[in-house]
């Protein structure tokens, strides 16, 4: 099942009524405010214990993804850089901790658990950029969202694919904002 949906503000979800796990949300995001959007829409409706796999190629938004995530939930003008360097930061939202990984820099799956992420996953909300190098050990339940550009590099499309039934009633609240 696939929307085309120009701009989150005018989508109504409720018309997303068979979104179970593992079927697919997407979404054009027609410049930067549509990906802010969507990104505060489901910070919104997050979670502690919580995973958002963020995937794309380099580029295509996922660290803006989640700086907007994050500032939705923490404060508007919250200092959010890339974990690039650092693989991973760490900020106290309104509904507890959010962990903000970025894994593209990981030689082997097992170095995830070097940066602590066995306690994110209980007790957090876990951003992960770069998903894919966690190999194995990605969280069978998560919201996927793959972020592809489309018509220059401010126009995306989003794919939200639920890996987590409680994702389809969220995604449709997330609707009415």
């Amino acid at each position: 099942m696939t929307y085309d949906i120009p701009l989150l503000q005018k989508v109504d979800m409720n018309t997303v009524t068979e979104l179970n796990a593992n079927e697919t949300v997407t979404i054009e995001l027609a410049g930067l405010k549509a990906t802010r959007d969507l990104a505060q829409c489901l910070a919104r409706v997050a979670k502690p214990g919580d995973v958002i796999a963020l995937s794309g190629d380099l580029g295509a938004g996922k660290t803006t993804f989640a700086r907007d995530f994050i500032r939705a939930l923490t404060d508007p003008d919250e200092d959010v850089p890339s974990p690039t360097f650092t693989l991973v930061q760490t900020y106290e939202g309104d509904s507890g901790e959010i962990w903000h990984f970025d894994l593209y820099r990981l030689e082997h799956p097992e170095e995830v658990f070097e940066l602590g992420i066995e306690d994110a996953l209980v007790d957090g909300i876990s951003l992960i950029e770069w998903p894919d190098h966690m190999g194995a050990y990605i969280p069978r339940d998560r919201l996927e969202v793959r972020l592809t550009i489309t018509k220059g590099k401010n126009h995306r499309q989003a794919e939200l694919i639920s890996h987590n039934p409680s994702w389809s009633e969220r995604l449709r609240a997330c609707g009415h904002g």
